[in-house]
């Protein structure tokens, strides 16, 4: 969100914050205060617990904020002195004369309750609990936190830790911690729950002279969470890229939305701790055992934009590339060299972190043959041999530079006898930023380049000592651009509708209901199939047989060949038991199979288990053996699974997890996750299968995930996917099925919830203009966006006006960054209604209106709103009954107070803002009113 009025008015930075809904009825953030500024920029401070025993954590807090400035005044609180350090020291908080913005607690766990609920009674905003043992001392320390937290609440409090080393804000001077040193300044934030490697990241840190605009250790992380964090840091103009050591994900749901807003504009970095976590030791459906928790991460920071890095080292590498240099647009790299070995070096770790060596073209080829010596390489890596001088490089720089299918350059040089690493570098200067696409350099050789290494790196080249590092941040920039990429790519609106078949949830529901009474879990394959296919998911037909004579009948109603399978209420995995017999050709293969099938299982399991079998049609066509399932993460909640299928799906492991819900775009994005995607788009003369369709699917898939919260775990397994052939037009259907539900003691409020909001449908419903149409209003979607570009060619130039205090042109406001911002938005922290209207004749859609609900970094209690009217549906109705739904949506999402800021001159809004309660007030501003309305008293 936007700082300020001016910047408003001088800039589209305020599009970030996705406070987008343009036209006459529309809003202006004005500065807004975030409860963490208490944290990171008070003006004063309470050292509680401040003390002058040699090398306790009390003097060492006491002294780093009094030997390092940071323009505010520090209260030693210490009842058994009268001074501390020579500054005056208080009895209690009670006791400072002055108003505390932060308290800076290191007193035994047992007192901070009691401290926290003082500070409250005084409007303290910000609180520093360094003391340990809470929860990592067991279940004493919990109640502890619970107690510290029910106080926080009576107030406004925010609280950093507890169990944690502190607060630097190396900008402003605050070193609100007890490191032994002050972090240098830059512009990186850097986040982190363990203390330890905090204090082992700042000794590196001064040796590397690498600067933090903030510097913080989390620790447990009882109020203050990421969420919060990458929101503050996001908004802080000082900070370029944000940094994180993660040991656990806390809220899943506020990281993953505060990271996907922030990521786009500020590189989030992390490495997470306990990568090698075992997977679900147990689990009744194929994906809960392929599903790893660790997987599970990482396709969450993929949902977000987040780069995961696996070293700490790389963490800063990518915060200081991402700031010098552009992303690259594709996985290619071509290598420049004057040695062999360090060019095979980087090329290895390219490939083996998912890199890949660009394709030398015969134009690129003639171009090097023409400047480089007859032994050159004639290959990528380039070696242009160890006699290159500063001219050969540079020419072969300027030619590799200009190659199209290039994504990005790393520059390799080692010291020879003729090699000049300083001269060399000087000649590299102009191509700094030329390219288009990153260039890295890899200078090896210590003392002998450092000024080499420096001059490149003044000019925005980052350097490495070895080529395999170089490549390595090459990948990770391409990962990064992936992720970014396909989290703002338009998807297109699936055509298996699924509020189509809406109707057929009473199938689901009553199927789940009845499971349940019987105090069942699994449901029969049957039952899963009938699930599948009220969703739309083709399915193989089938009936169920209790005795070898019914299965001959279904047998012969089917035709045959035909399929028997185990028929169980207990059992989830048939082939196990023996449950499965294929290809039966005639009525005696049929009662032989049931036979074998109900002797096998009774041996194997016992009666109980056997209820008969499920007779379908053999499915004779050739395919691929897909599986699409979800299953449970306890951080995540369900998640989804694509991949490879079969018997073996365990054994391959070829799968790809994603976070429901999917779009066209994200369903595409975890199939490229799989190895078995390419041989989907046709391999040694088979046809692509119906790629299009198999997205849809997964769409679908995900839909009923969102929706059918009584589900555990699904499987679909095997998924066939059938390309076209002269003799067949190809498809997908669903051969086996498989549903968990949770046990029926579990109740409905206890059911895991998405880690990532679904579409809100319960705010979609009609309603009519005063025109006489009839309009949907529904939550935007990020299928949106070209109705987005055509609602922007509907507003006039007085509309721009109010929206954004000056003039911007269309081109501007209907790119696709930006429109990408404006219709995928994340339903948690804000709602955006769209008025659509569809043309009975023609089937036209357009977009009429816009209106906008967005909660307050740091402050999810108060929200803003904007909304904008097409300039043709102007006084029709549509404004206040968007501002109504938004007043509405507010109350339920339990926000206090809504605001806007409006331009005086916007009459009409502030009309329709009266008639429906708020409350019009001037600003400092004399061109601004301020509209706020109280939803929660």
């Amino acid at each position: 969100m936007v700082n300020n009025i001016q910047q408003t008015k001088n800039s589209d930075s305020a599009d970030r914050s996705n406070l987008q809904c343009d036209r006459t009825y529309d809003i202006l953030q004005t500065d807004k205060f975030n409860p963490l500024d208490a944290i990171f920029a008070p003006k004063t401070v309470a050292v509680i617990g401040a003390s002058e025993k040699p090398g306790s954590v009390g003097r060492t807090l006491l002294w780093n904020l009094i030997s390092n400035p940071f323009g505010g005044t520090v209260f030693p609180i210490n009842p058994q002195r009268h001074s501390v350090l020579g500054i005056k020291a208080y009895p209690s908080i009670f006791d400072v004369p002055e108003k505390i913005d932060l308290a800076v607690i290191a007193t035994p766990a047992p007192t901070v309750p009691k401290i926290i609920s003082d500070c409250v009674d005084l409007g303290v905003k910000g609180a520093i609990i360094i003391s340990a043992g809470f929860k990592e001392a067991g279940a004493s320390g919990i109640a502890l936190e619970q107690e510290i937290l029910q106080q926080a609440r009576r107030g406004k409090l925010r609280i950093i830790g507890p169990n944690c080393l502190g607060v630097m804000s190396p900008l402003s001077g605050l070193n609100a911690t007890f490191a032994s040193k002050m972090a240098n300044s830059g512009n990186v934030g850097f986040l982190s729950q363990s203390g330890a490697l905090c204090t082992a990241i700042l000794d590196w840190s001064l040796q590397e002279n690498v600067g933090f605009s903030a510097f913080v250790s989390l620790g447990s992380m009882l109020d203050v969470g990421w969420g919060d964090l990458i929101y503050y840091l996001g908004d802080d103009p000082n900070t370029k890229s944000i940094v994180i050591y993660m040991e656990s994900i806390g809220n899943a749901r506020s990281f993953l939305s505060a990271a996907r807003e922030v990521a786009l504009t500020k590189p989030i970095i992390v490495i997470k701790a306990g990568r090698t976590e075992a997977a679900a030791k147990a689990a009744a459906s194929h994906t809960g055992s392929l599903a790893g928790s660790d997987a599970v991460l990482d396709a969450a920071f993929r949902r977000c934009g987040v780069l995961r890095v696996n070293r700490i080292s790389d963490l800063f590498n990518m915060a200081e590339v991402l700031a010098k240099q552009p992303r690259p647009q594709g996985p290619k790299l071509t290598i420049l060299t004057n040695a062999g070995g360090p060019g095979v070096l980087a090329t290895d770790a390219l490939i083996e972190t998912g890199g890949e060596l660009a394709p030398m073209s015969e134009e690129l080829t003639s171009s090097l043959n023409q400047i480089l010596p007859p032994q050159w390489s004639h290959n990528n890596p380039i070696d242009i041999l160890g006699d290159a001088d500063p001219q050969r490089y540079t020419k072969a720089l300027e030619i590799a530079a200009k190659d199209k299918n290039s994504d990005g350059l790393l520059v390799v040089l080692t010291p020879q006898a003729m090699t000049d690493p300083t001269q060399i570098a000087e000649q590299l200067r102009p191509y700094a930023h030329q390219a288009g696409k990153p260039i890295l350099a890899s200078w090896m050789g210590g003392a002998d380049v450092a000024a080499g290494e420096q001059i490149l790196n003044q000019q925005g080249i980052p350097t490495y000592a070895y080529p395999d590092t170089a490549a390595r941040v090459f990948s990770y920039m391409w990962r990064y651009s992936y992720n970014l990429r396909g989290i703002y790519e338009t998807p297109v609106l699936p055509t298996l509708d699924c509020d189509a078949n809406v109707r057929n949830c009473a199938v689901v529901d009553d199927i789940i209901q009845a499971a349940r009474e019987a105090r069942r879990t699994i449901l029969t394959e049957f039952e899963s199939k009938e699930i599948l296919a009220a969703y739309g998911i083709p399915v193989v037909a089938g009936c169920v047989a209790k005795n070898a004579d019914a299965a001959v009948e279904c047998a012969e109603k089917i035709g045959y060949p035909v399929v028997l399978k185990l028929y169980s209420q207990t059992i989830t995995h048939k082939t196990d038991v023996g449950g499965v017999q294929l290809n039966l050709r005639n009525q005696e293969a049929v009662r032989r199979a049931y036979q074998m099938i109900e002797s096998t299982v009774q041996e194997k399991a016992g009666a109980e288990h056997f209820l008969g079998v499920t007779v379908q049609p053999m499915v004779k066509t050739s395919g691929y053996e897909l599986i699409i399932g979800s299953s449970l993460d306890a951080q995540f909640g369900p998640v989804l699974l694509f991949g490879a299928g079969g018997q073996l799906v365990e054994v391959f492991q070829d799968r790809a997890i994603a976070l429901p819900p999917l779009n066209t775009t994200l369903a595409r994005r975890m199939m490229e996750q799989t190895k078995i995607y390419k041989a989907l788009q046709g391999v040694r003369g088979r046809n692509s299968i119906d790629m299009s369709a198999l997205e849809q699917l997964l769409v679908v898939f995900s839909q009923l995930v969102v929706e059918q919260r009584w589900i555990k775990e699904i499987d679909i397994n095997p998924l066939l996917a059938v390309p076209p052939t002269p003799n067949h037009p190809g498809g997908l259907i669903a051969l086996d099925a498989r549903v968990v539900l949770h046990p029926p003691e579990v109740t409905a409020d206890q059911l895991p919830k998405l880690a990532i909001r679904p579409y809100p449908s319960q705010y979609v419903s009609d309603w009519p203009i005063k025109d006489g149409k009839t309009v949907t209003i529904r939550p935007i979607r990020p299928e949106d966006e070209p109705l987005m570009v055509k609602f922007h060619q509907t507003l006039s130039e007085e509309s721009v006006y109010f929206r954004y205090f000056h003039m911007i042109k269309l081109s501007q406001r209907i790119t696709h960054e930006r429109l990408t911002r404006i219709c995928f938005i994340d339903y948690d922290r804000e709602m955006a209604l769209v008025a659509e209207y569809q043309n009975p004749d023609t089937g036209v859609r357009e977009i009429l209106a816009v209106g906008r609900l967005s909660k307050l970094h740091g402050n999810d209690g108060d929200a803003e709103f904007a909304m904008l009217v097409s300039d043709r549906y102007q006084c029709q109705g549509l404004g206040t009954e968007l501002l109504k739904r938004l007043l509405q949506i507010g109350r339920d999402e339990k926000i206090r107070l809504l605001c806007a800021d409006i331009l005086i001159d916007n009459q009409g809004m502030q009309r329709v803002c009266e008639k429906l309660g708020f409350q019009i007030t001037p600003t400092t501003d004399t061109t601004v009113v301020k509209a706020e309305i109280a939803l929660i008293t």
